[in-house]
């Protein structure tokens, strides 16, 4: 009878431990997580970083003409890395493509579709992107040039640019359009 008395009780206290934890966790798991939007110094490569100015890049755009980033250096730059194999990247797009249409006027966003000739073709990004209505414009980074400048080994990355051309904040990861519309705040407010 001992026996099973004092199992009912460790049975109870464990349970209530259980619940204060779990209480606990809600309550401080909201509270201490980390911002998605990387700030200042930790946005970029180390070199890049240092300065704090975005390093310029060249890709190509839908008619195969060279854009460099320093050509939209005078607004606010949204900066894309994507896939079209990538389900992350696909499950932000219409977030993206919807704050870009509120935005358009004010900020630039460089869709930078990561064009490696194999994985990833021209071909299969439009493919891809005819399937959708999305407004935005896209580049092909055929050359690697923006991914290697930017060390993006991850998909999709996003890089926030203010409009003198500092990195202002970094994103790893898919984003949805309220934490896009927060780091366009930050961009306006820089």
């Amino acid at each position: 009878m001992k026996s099973k008395k004092a199992f009912v009780i460790l049975f109870i206290a464990a349970a209530a431990f259980l619940g204060v934890c779990t209480w606990l966790y809600a309550i401080l798991s909201t509270k201490y997580q980390p911002e998605q939007l990387a700030t200042k110094s930790s946005q970029a490569s180390d070199s890049a970083a240092e300065s704090n100015l975005a390093p310029d890049f060249t890709v190509y755009d839908a008619d195969g003409n060279a854009v460099r980033l320093s050509d939209f250096i005078g607004k606010p730059i949204v900066l894309n890395f994507w896939a079209s194999w990538c389900g992350p990247c696909k499950s932000e797009m219409p977030e993206f493509n919807e704050v870009y249409l509120e935005t358009k006027e004010d900020v630039v966003f460089l869709m930078v579709n990561m064009t490696d000739g194999q994985r990833e073709t021209v071909k299969t990004a439009k493919e891809y992107l005819s399937g959708h209505d999305y407004a935005f414009p896209v580049f092909y980074d055929m050359d690697s040039d923006a991914a290697n400048t930017y060390e993006v080994f991850a998909l999709p990355t996003t890089y926030l640019i203010d409009a003198d051309g500092n990195l202002v904040a970094k994103a790893s990861g898919a984003i949805n359009s309220e934490t896009l519309r927060t780091g366009i705040a930050k961009l306006r407010s820089e």
